[in-house]
């Protein structure tokens, strides 16, 4: 289950997605998670949609690549659903003991799903395609202009590279510690949630020495290079905009618009 997660991986392949300026896919993953909120009709969420998967096939990543990666969200998308299907008021459709499944909550938890999964699979398509520095760099140009009210931008920009970028590593040394611990005999799986939460222990006391072992090496080569943060530093590969970034951001004020119009207008 840990291996399903690909938020936060890097899959090496030559696409016109992958070449794209990373500050162009930072701001059409916002752009595209904002769109999400705004449609509210299965016109707007088709158009989101096919635009997600028109990325997708640009990216040459594998969509199956993607899919799996749905697996570890399961449980949050069916709470999700149960909330809304259970909990929305409306015109009752079914009712059993206190509990009422209505119409309007069948529409929300439909578009609640389709939300959600959509969301994922977006965030997770930049994080594939980009690379945890050129990650770093985009950030901290797209924060630029806080500079001028005294924001740590680059501190930022690199605390949350290195928190992508530590997402796989955590799970690979969680699945290392739990195949050891299942070798010796330790069981996950079995008894109540009480005791499938009491088995966790053993697994979360080296899973966060190792994760504090590993910042402070980090940290340690850091200071070792005389790592000072972003003053005065030079970039090996600047970022500079190609005609391919600008068809991007015309691309995505595009799929806004139509958004706009037809996932919210046409209700």
């Amino acid at each position: 289950m840990l291996r399903e997660i690909t938020l936060g991986q890097y899959y090496q392949t030559d696409s016109i997605i992958h070449r794209l300026d990373p500050r162009v896919k930072l701001v059409t993953t916002i752009c595209y998670i904002i769109s999400l909120f705004i449609v509210d009709n299965l016109v707007g969420y088709l158009i989101a949609g096919l635009f997600l998967a028109l990325v997708i096939k640009l990216s040459k990543v594998p969509p199956r690549f993607i899919v799996r990666g749905m697996k570890s969200i399961i449980f949050l998308l069916i709470i999700a659903v149960v909330f809304n299907l259970f909990l929305t008021p409306g015109e009752a459709i079914f009712t059993f003991w206190k509990l009422k499944i209505t119409k309007e909550g069948i529409r929300l938890a439909v578009f609640m799903a389709i939300r959600l999964i959509f969301l994922i699979m977006g965030s997770s398509v930049m994080t594939l395609t980009t690379t945890p520095n050129n990650l770093t760099d985009g950030m901290e140009k797209l924060l630029g202009p806080l500079r001028k009210l005294k924001v740590p931008v680059h501190e930022i920009a690199m605390m949350m590279s290195i928190a992508l970028r530590f997402i796989p590593i955590l799970l690979e040394e969680t699945d290392k510690i739990m195949k050891a611990q299942i070798a010796r005999g330790a069981d996950f799986e079995s008894g109540n949630l009480i005791k499938k939460a009491k088995s966790l222990v053993p697994l979360l006391v080296p899973l966060f020495i190792s994760a504090f072992r590993r910042a402070n090496d980090l940290a340690m080569a850091m200071e070792a290079r005389c790592y000072r943060g972003g003053e005065h530093r030079t970039k090996m590969k600047p970022l500079i905009y190609k005609k391919r970034d600008g068809i991007a951001y015309g691309t995505v004020v595009c799929y806004l618009t139509l958004c706009v119009l037809f996932g919210k207008i046409l209700l």
